[in-house]
């Protein structure tokens, strides 16, 4: 049994096992949390989809169905719905939800590749996974899962939660898009953005600033002023949802377990290609 003599968190003691299981050299790694919510006969259905190769991380998803939403606090409904938005503009991940979910499984290899010194290591950390995951175009899949609550009453403060994530989640926003669109890459959706945004912004602030010039004189802004503001607002959201579109489609598919190449990369198990080629 590894121990912390301080605490480190939930996402340092997951950080401490990943080592330990890199270092024991095993294939997979499953966490479900210890708070009793969490079927460990589920395990095979996290670690099957790995196993075939079809994905490098798995997770647990509990708004897979009406059925299961039903049984869920409001509160945490709430908070996770928010959270779950959050996290698809942050990590590229449009078809993962309920991003907080603490039932995972990953393949090690995919653990080789993260700088695990840089990740979260309080409850930013799940979604703090899906952003460097993300990063890394690594396949993530959701396995619909149903938790089980008790009489207890949430502790969840959600405008503390999405006060302290959203600064997290813009700032990881940015960086994804600017190095996956500009630095990276780069495509006619990055035109669409950058363009769209340009167009967007200046017909809200021309619109906003002839409607108060037109109250201010009483003098009603002309057809033509107002097809200023309103064309490049519409040309403009058309553009973004053209690259939105472009981003959904983008979700990663090719797996990181299957290029081992990536381990080399990483400091955190520098023999694991080596070994890789060995056992070939």
């Amino acid at each position: 049994m590894i121990r912390h003599e301080v605490n480190k968190g939930v996402g340092g003691a997951v950080i401490t096992g990943y080592r330990q299981a890199l270092a024991d050299g095993m294939d997979i790694v499953v966490k479900p949390d210890g708070d009793g919510q969490m079927n460990p006969d589920l395990i095979p259905l996290f670690t099957e989809p790995i196993l075939s190769g079809d994905a490098d991380y798995s997770k647990g998803n509990r708004f897979f169905s009406a059925r299961a939403v039903r049984g869920m606090p409001g509160v945490r409904l709430l908070g996770n719905a928010m959270l779950s938005f959050m996290a698809k503009l942050s990590s590229g991940y449009w078809s993962i939800f309920d991003p907080t979910n603490g039932y995972t499984a990953i393949h090690t290899r995919a653990v080789a590749a993260l700088e695990l010194d840089r990740l979260s290591e309080r409850y930013f950390f799940e979604s703090d996974m899906l952003i460097r995951l993300g990063d890394l175009r690594a396949v993530v899949l959701d396995i619909p899962m149903r938790a089980v609550y008790a009489d207890e009453v949430s502790g969840l403060k959600i405008r503390a939660v999405v006060t302290e994530f959203l600064g997290k989640h813009l700032a990881a926003t940015f960086k994804r898009i600017v190095y996956l669109y500009f630095l990276r890459g780069f495509s006619l959706a990055s035109l669409n953005l950058f363009f769209g945004g340009l167009l967007l912004l200046f017909g809200v602030i021309f619109g906003a600033v002839e409607w108060g010039a037109s109250i201010r004189s009483g003098v009603p802004a002309t057809t033509g002023t107002v097809m200023m503001s309103v064309l490049p607002v519409i040309s403009g959201l058309q553009m973004l949802l053209f690259f939105f579109s472009y981003d959904i489609s983008a979700e990663p598919r090719r797996r990181v377990q299957r290029q081992a190449v990536i381990a080399s990369l990483s400091p955190q198990s520098p023999g694991l290609l080596a070994n890789e080629n060995e056992s070939k």
